[in-house]
């Protein structure tokens, strides 16, 4: 199942929005910038900051999200090694 799945049918809200709104909720500071070409769009995303998830919301998502297992390298060694970490 989706991760979001049990989530987006309940507000009507796009998987996306579900995304931006819990990269809101994380930290106060963390400021997501997803990348768009049309007005449409970043507007729609911009309603994400209305989007209120519950603690169940996060914990629902928290579950499944530790349920992903990581696969490979986020950047080839190469590039890896120019970003020192």
């Amino acid at each position: 199942m989706p991760i979001c799945a049990a989530i987006e049918p309940s507000g009507g809200w796009w998987i996306t929005l579900i995304a931006l709104a819990w990269l809101l909720a994380q930290k106060p500071w963390i400021t997501p910038i997803p990348g768009t070409t049309k007005l449409n769009p970043l507007e729609e995303n911009i309603g994400a900051v209305s989007i209120q998830l519950t603690p169940e919301d996060l914990r629902e998502i928290d579950a499944a999200t530790a349920e992903i297992t990581l696969q490979g390298a986020r950047y080839p060694e190469r590039l890896e090694r120019m970003t020192g970490l």
